[in-house]
């Protein structure tokens, strides 16, 4: 068969046959073509994060990398409290709140106490200690290494008084609202943490 495109017939000749089954052979390998090129099943996933706690820092964390391991296109912004996420000198001083935390095993009169927030936060470290749960370090090193852009906020930064070299290597910085919400109007999940 041949794979040259076959001409119109001209006024009062039949179509061939062949040259009929060389044009749906032509268009069928034309809508594959289209059809690998549009097919994107690839999600996409938005996660603002804007809590800056230590408890708070894993959730965003950990749906960005589990979402780019199934291969979405993942992003997550960053901005006012939560940009201490990704701040490498914040990001280890990340504190749980004791109090009006309802899942805390005591009174907010207790959790209130000087020194409470600390004591709830080395708790917690130590139970991800002993259970082998990733760092919040780690989960920043593999969301990044699996392709999550990690983005924080321009206005935040300028806010805090943070210096873009405060970041961990692989954040993007200087990402305005604007950028953020193309890429949000553009995904198939979207999320506030």
């Amino acid at each position: 068969m041949s794979t040259d495109t076959p001409s119109a017939p001209t006024d009062g000749e039949p179509i061939r046959e062949e040259d009929l089954q060389a044009r749906i052979e032509e268009l069928e390998d034309k809508v594959a073509s289209l059809e690998t090129e549009t097919d994107d099943d690839g999600k996409k996933m938005t996660i603002v994060a804007t809590q800056g706690t230590f408890d708070m820092a894993y959730p965003p964390l950990i749906l960005a990398s589990t979402a780019a391991a199934f291969g979405w296109d993942v992003v997550v912004f960053h901005t006012f409290w939560g940009l201490d996420i990704l701040h490498e000198e914040n990001s280890t001083n990340l504190q749980l709140s004791a109090v009006g935390n309802p899942n805390m095993p005591m009174p907010n009169a207790l959790a209130a106490l000087p020194g409470m927030d600390r004591m709830a936060t080395w708790m917690m470290e130590k139970r991800i200690d002993e259970n082998g749960t990733a760092t919040i370090e780690e989960l920043i090193d593999l969301s990044i290494e699996q392709g999550v852009e990690l983005q924080a906020c321009q206005m935040t930064i300028e806010l805090m008084d943070y210096d873009e070299d405060d970041f961990y290597d692989g954040v993007t910085t200087g990402v305005g609202a604007a950028t953020a919400l193309q890429h949000m109007a553009e995904s198939d999940v979207q999320l506030l943490v």
